[in-house]
């Protein structure tokens, strides 16, 4: 008897990712770079929201990364419906590539109540690598006591206060961004109180700007 036909479409995608463990996000690139921020993340909204709740949309028009975008749904099946239906999809006449994000943000897990906070053994090697960065970018290799005011390292260097308003803004009392003239991969983000900066730095430390970088989130030294 012959063999039914199959359709490798999501085998193959299934093989690109097979390493990432499926989550809420799906990561998707080879998109136009020639289409608006604004009407992409729309069209984005209005062909994926048929598989469930959205959380957020990002996408970026900075060198590095244009052309890319993550999408966050709320459950895990509607990000693995998405990735299985619409890998390959023709989107502004180039079709999409889709894998599952190499992990889920802090965000998520907050806010199903299912974050855990990583082992102190963990916190404090994360500490020593920021110490490190900080210490590269010519800054003082102490801990800073929480603060309003947060310091970020390790961005791309194509990184612009837009972008960082886009991570940011989902959190309250969201007063100011500011990048440093001259210098690349940095940026302060002043909240209106401690509490508020505290609660964006626990969600967004270690978050994935890319796929293969970690924006670092520290309090400022004052």
């Amino acid at each position: 008897m012959a063999a039914e036909p199959m359709d490798v479409k999501p085998i193959m995608a299934t093989f690109a990712a097979a390493d990432i463990k499926p989550n809420h996000t799906i990561y998707i690139n080879n998109l136009n770079e020639k289409v608006k921020k604004d009407e992409l993340k729309r069209a984005l909204h209005a062909i994926f929201t048929q598989f469930g709740e959205i959380v957020s949309i990002m996408s970026f028009k900075t060198l590095r990364m244009r052309g890319q975008a993550h999408i966050i749904f709320k459950e895990v099946s509607s990000a693995a419906n998405a990735l299985r239906s619409m890998q390959g999809f023709p989107f502004y006449e180039k079709p999409m590539r889709i894998q599952f994000a190499r992990e889920d943000s802090d965000i998520i897990a907050r806010e199903k109540g299912t974050y855990v906070e990583k082992p102190k053994k963990y916190q404090n090697q994360r500490i020593k690598k920021v110490k490190k960065v900080i210490t590269k970018k010519g800054e003082s290799d102490s801990a800073a006591p929480p603060n309003k005011i947060l310091f970020c390292t390790n961005l791309p260097d194509e990184t612009t206060a837009d972008v960082l308003e886009l991570l940011f803004k989902p959190f309250p009392g969201l007063r100011d961004i500011r990048m440093v003239p001259n210098r690349t991969g940095i940026a302060f983000v002043e909240f209106e109180s401690e509490a508020e900066a505290s609660g964006a730095r626990a969600a967004l430390d270690n978050f994935k700007v890319t796929p293969t970088q970690q924006m670092r989130v520290n309090y400022a030294k004052k």
